[in-house]
């Protein structure tokens, strides 16, 4: 048959998906030419006839590449080749590809002989195994990636291979830039049932390079819902990448897509401070708005620095909610992410206290006068809004209810509040329901405080198996 190089432990080069591929001898298709005669075939073989001219000059081509295995200046060139993309200097990784163009020259040319020899189908099969086999040897990833669309293009390729063939095709373009054909064929190989070594996100990755993240973000979505199907969590960082792509492209409700699903299967406070910081960049939210998305900050304790204590201060605002206000700051100072000699914070947590006696003495009758049926929507509200940030979400959402039935209620604000009160309870279920119901901006913001309400209720998901993370 025709033979691939071994590929060498530890030899980065030969750990590549093409390199497995050739080392289970799926590359070859069992068929061996010699000359001057064609040597018998393989019960599998597949039943190939060369023309007389082309086995006059691949016979010899395919001698000298097996030959060139292991000759000292082939492997010489090859381990030069290797050290250099492990430094990852240009200047050495350029000179080492030329030393082994220098090396395998004369059995490029023999291959060049028989290309220009081809014939028939069959020779153009024979010549593609031939030149992913020099690739082989001379760790050439462009001379395997014109062997094997030049096998495919033969039409000859066993029917089982082709997606295959096609998904390390298309890798390789991926690797080389060549985003338009990492397209064309990834998705040959992925459609033909092929998603091995990852060919499903490297497809997305060839759209997201290439200025084409919707393309690229549905495809990395069908990934991730494949893996989940299968039972087995896909990598974190398959999530983040989708989420940073989508957050790059400014596209919010994918941007929404992936925060959620980060969550919901890596929870980490790390992940919950990742998705709502990249949430509340792209959302251009009101202070309003800031503050239920920082309040969420709070519940899953995803501060990140000092600059989300610093805007929960603003949009929460000492003047009006001053009790979560200095619950912040506390949790700030206590954290390390606040200094208490910052002018900002002294002053903030200087007014919050002032006000906090006066305004906790003030709630009783604050919310009789919610409770009234003349009431309006603002008293109502604003009412609700003061026993959520003192810890009375019972009370609370008794007044949101009220509220929703108030001529001139913000629906999308009265329904997120509604919603935290709920959780506050431990009511996920009711809250989720709540939740569902926000539109317009504050959607993405009540999504993830669906998520997370959600989360309380359902078992954490296992992570992702050794396998999964390949």
């Amino acid at each position: 048959m025709i033979r691939t190089s071994e590929p060498k432990s530890g030899n980065p080069i030969f750990r590549s998906a093409l390199g497995i591929a050739l080392a289970l001898g799926v590359v070859a298709g069992g068929t061996v030419v010699s000359s001057p005669a064609i040597a018998k075939k393989k019960d599998k073989a597949p039943k190939l006839q060369f023309s007389k001219g082309f086995v006059a000059v691949a016979g010899p081509a395919q001698t000298a590449i097996e030959a060139a295995k292991g000759r000292a200046d082939v492997t010489a060139a090859r381990d030069q080749l290797n050290a250099a993309l492990q430094s990852g200097n240009k200047q050495q990784i350029d000179a080492a590809y030329a030393a082994v163009n220098s090396a395998i020259a004369p059995e490029k040319a023999q291959l060049d002989q028989a290309f220009a020899a081809i014939e028939s189908d069959d020779d153009r099969f024979l010549a593609g195994s031939l030149a992913v086999n020099l690739g082989s040897v001379a760790g050439d990833p462009s001379l395997q990636r014109t062997g094997l669309k030049t096998m495919l293009a033969s039409g000859k390729a066993d029917p089982g291979s082709i997606p295959r063939f096609n998904a390390i095709v298309g890798q390789l373009a991926y690797q080389a830039g060549d985003y338009a054909e990492a397209h064309q064929y990834l998705q040959r190989g992925v459609d033909g049932g092929f998603t091995e070594n990852n060919s499903e996100v490297i497809l997305a990755e060839s759209y997201i390079s290439d200025n084409q993240a919707a393309q690229g973000l549905a495809v990395l979505k069908h990934a991730l819902a494949s893996r989940e199907a299968s039972g087995t969590l896909a990598p974190e960082a398959w999530y983040r990448r989708g989420l940073a792509s989508a957050y790059k492209a400014g596209m919010m409700s994918e941007t929404t897509d992936f925060a959620v699903m980060l969550v919901r299967d890596y929870p980490t406070s790390e992940n919950w401070g990742a998705a709502a910081t990249i949430i509340r960049e792209l959302g251009g939210f009101a202070s309003q708005e800031t503050l239920d998305l920082m309040r969420l900050m709070g519940r899953t304790n995803s501060y990140a620095e000092e600059r989300d204590y610093v805007e929960y201060i603003q949009a929460a605002d000492p003047r009006r909610l001053p009790g979560e206000v200095n619950a912040v700051i506390n949790a700030g100072l206590a954290s390390g992410k606040l200094r208490a000699n910052d002018t900002f914070v002294s002053d903030a947590k200087k007014q919050a206290t002032e006000r906090i006696a006066a305004d906790k003495a003030s709630l009783p009758s604050y919310e009789r006068d919610a409770r009234k049926a003349s009431a309006t929507e603002a008293t109502v509200t604003g009412a609700a809004d003061a026993l959520l940030s003192y810890g009375e979400p019972a009370n609370a959402e008794e007044l949101y209810t009220i509220a929703l039935g108030k001529p001139g209620a913000d629906m999308p604000r009265v329904l997120t509040r509604l919603g935290i009160a709920q959780v506050d309870q431990g009511k996920y279920a009711a809250a989720q329901e709540t939740f569902a119901k926000v539109t317009g901006k504050r959607q993405p913001i009540a999504r993830l405080w669906s998520s997370y309400a959600a989360s309380k209720v359902m078992p954490t998901p296992a992570p992702a198996t050794a396998a999964a993370t390949q």
